[in-house]
């Protein structure tokens, strides 16, 4: 259990999950707190499938608040680990869909294996196939 003026976390782990109650309010002061643990969890627990995030007790969460879940996100993908943000409040939905990031946070991750086989190079097209035209100027024309 870890607790800072205005933010409360509560850590309960299994073999592959670990679920975080988050409550109170996730903003700049705290977000520190909350990183820290989810740093501290994946290190601890290689094998780490599942986290948890829980969010029904929590208060406001602010821009700093989202930039944390982003990159608590990040490190979930880099280790293997599904990330789900369990009972979102309104508020949080709401911020979540405003700025694109709801289906980002909430998509399932690769597994381990398809994660470290994933590849962002392209294969050129073959001989035959066509190809849309693309703008290439600054004003969007050909």
């Amino acid at each position: 259990m870890t607790t800072l003026p205005g933010l409360h976390l509560a850590t309960i782990d299994t073999q592959d999950t670990v679920r975080i109650e988050i409550t109170g309010d996730l903003d700049y002061q705290t977000v520190d707190l909350l990183l820290g643990e989810v740093t501290d969890q994946l290190e601890a627990r290689p094998g780490l499938k599942d986290l948890h995030l829980h969010f029904a007790e929590v208060g406001s969460v602010d821009s700093m608040g989202l930039s944390v879940l982003l990159m608590v996100h990040r490190r979930t993908i880099a280790a293997g680990t599904r990330l789900h943000l369990d009972d979102r409040p309104p508020s949080l939905n709401r911020l979540l869909d405003i700025t694109g990031t709801l289906d980002y946070l909430t998509a399932t991750a690769p597994t381990r294996g398809a994660a470290s086989q994933h590849s962002t190079t392209q294969t050129p097209p073959t001989t035959g196939t066509a190809q849309a035209a693309r703008p290439t100027g600054p004003d969007s024309t050909t």
